[in-house]
């Protein structure tokens, strides 16, 4: 099954005030592992950073974490852009509402975006595995960098991610339900793979780990594969959810804190760090 009926429907809900949507942030922010990793590698950027600060969310989404960041300091820049209008739309009204005026939007194609030597960090989460053209998008992406700037990603790794190795590059996991990476256009990332590809696009440096190790595996099963499997099959389980966290939520807050505080051997996911 995919993912963007299950969150038209979850948006629907969480968009009737601000209030709901905020909520809607921090519920992500607590269930979503790789919401975790991505702050605890921000909290740790921004500590160094002084001065004026812009920011560029590249597939900004939901808008999750131009709402985490232009939190952070309310005199930092953050822009946010992604493919898709409705998006866009989305998250403007928002950001609007809430009168969040250090924060943009516009709708962008990654392939011919660039802007020159204009953001000291640009963040890329689940998006690169979504486009073929990957090495293009890293250019824009360097060449939109100041020099010493930070491009972070996250991204699923080639050992798994979304449930990739349960079936053989078909639409159906073994288990006869559909697959969770029906939009990828790859498998994953190979560590040296990735690296690669950055050096290419020009960056001069790298870093990169594992994530959604055994313990992510155990925390995205259940807070986020069978929940949407669930919901997929009928809304009726919207009313059963809430019982559903009660009883996982406390394994899951356990199991996101022990990969991102422990050093993963392997895992499902990456994080992806380049200089310019």
């Amino acid at each position: 099954m995919q993912y963007d009926p299950i969150k038209r429907t979850l948006g629907v809900f969480f968009n009737k005030s601000p209030f709901l949507r905020k909520i809607f942030y921090k519920l992500l922010d607590l269930l979503l592992l790789r919401a975790w990793h991505i702050k605890k590698e921000f909290n740790s950027w921004a500590k160094t950073q002084k001065g004026d600060v812009s920011i560029l969310d590249a597939g900004s989404g939901f808008g999750q974490y131009v709402y985490f960041m232009s939190s952070y300091n309310k005199n930092w820049m953050i822009k946010g852009i992604d493919v898709k209008d409705d998006q866009i739309e989305d998250c403007s009204k928002f950001f609007s509402k809430i009168k969040r005026n250090n924060v943009s939007f516009e709708t962008a194609d990654l392939l011919k975006f660039s802007e020159e030597d204009k953001y000291k960090l640009v963040l890329s989460v689940d998006v690169m595995e979504h486009i073929l053209e990957d090495v293009e998008v890293f250019k824009n992406l360097y060449r939109s960098l100041k020099e010493g700037g930070m491009l972070l990603i996250s991204t699923p790794s080639d050992q798994g991610g979304s449930d990739v190795h349960d079936h053989d590059h078909g639409s159906e996991l073994n288990d006869g339900t559909a697959s969770f990476i029906d939009e990828h256009v790859r498998d994953g990332y190979n560590i040296d793979e990735i690296r690669e590809k950055l050096k290419k696009a020009g960056f001069s440096k790298t870093e990169a780990r594992y994530s959604y190790g055994k313990p992510g595996k155990i925390s995205w099963r259940l807070s986020m594969k069978y929940p949407i499997l669930m919901l997929g099959k009928s809304k009726i389980f919207f009313i059963i959810l809430p019982f559903y966290y009660i009883l996982t939520f406390p394994v899951a807050l356990i199991c996101n804190y022990l990969d991102v505080h422990k050093h993963q051997r392997t895992g499902t996911g990456l994080v992806v760090k380049a200089w310019k």
